[in-house]
């Protein structure tokens, strides 16, 4: 007798489905795991033992940090590295790196984590995108510097290239799987990359003009 595979439901297609469907949160039956999908700016911390983060990175970085003792962690995703001066971040939105860092340590620590125990992995920094800017490099020396001077040093990372990555996080245990994305299909990631950069550029120009309307 032949086997049929049997037809998906449409909450089995969400899970198994396109990354960026428009889903962020969602509960993937097979594996028992509640599923949450960050994008560029994206911060999120969990106590939770049965979730996994998922993100996918083309010049962009994302931190892993963790604190085994407590039970907490999280991610965050960064497209640029910011500015800071004295010690202060200057830039305080999770699309810069300075803040996006402080962000993912300060919120696990008052989950209970110790700065001391912190358990750190680094990905992405890819340079997807052909141009002279170099965004994956100014990305990787930005958190390794920014590790460096927060006397925390990353246990793992897979870093540069040419290639976006899609990146499973288990906060819990401190897994990580990382997939390189070399398929045509995939460089989607380049796309919305894209899309994040001009929408940035949009809203920088926008804020600009509106500092310079004189007020009488």
């Amino acid at each position: 007798m032949r086997n049929f595979p049997i037809r998906r439901t449409d909450t089995e297609k969400t899970q198994v489905g396109d990354y960026y469907d428009g889903v962020g949160r969602y509960y993937d039956q097979i594996h028992e795991i509640s599923v949450v999908k960050l994008f560029s700016g994206d911060c999120y911390v969990t106590a939770d033992r049965g979730e996994m983060l998922v993100t996918i990175l083309g010049s962009c970085i994302a931190a892993c940090v963790r604190d085994p003792v407590a039970g907490v962690g999280g991610m965050n995703h960064f497209l640029l590295p910011g500015d800071t001066a004295g010690g202060k971040v200057l830039d305080e939105s999770t699309r810069y790196g300075a803040f996006a860092m402080e962000q993912l340590i300060n919120s696990i620590m008052k989950l209970g984590g110790k700065k001391e125990r912190l358990e750190v992995k680094i990905f992405g920094g890819g340079n997807v995108i052909q141009n002279t800017s170099m965004i994956g490099d100014k990305n990787i020396a930005f958190v390794r510097q920014f590790l460096k001077d927060e006397g925390l040093k990353a246990v793992s990372e897979d870093v540069g290239g040419t290639f976006p990555r899609r990146v499973h996080y288990y906060p819990d245990t401190g897994k990580v799987m990382v997939r390189k994305l070399t398929r045509k299909n995939d460089m989607i990631v380049v796309d919305k990359e894209r899309e994040y950069q001009q929408s940035l550029r949009e809203s920088d120009t926008k804020k600009a003009g509106a500092k310079n309307v004189e007020l009488f």
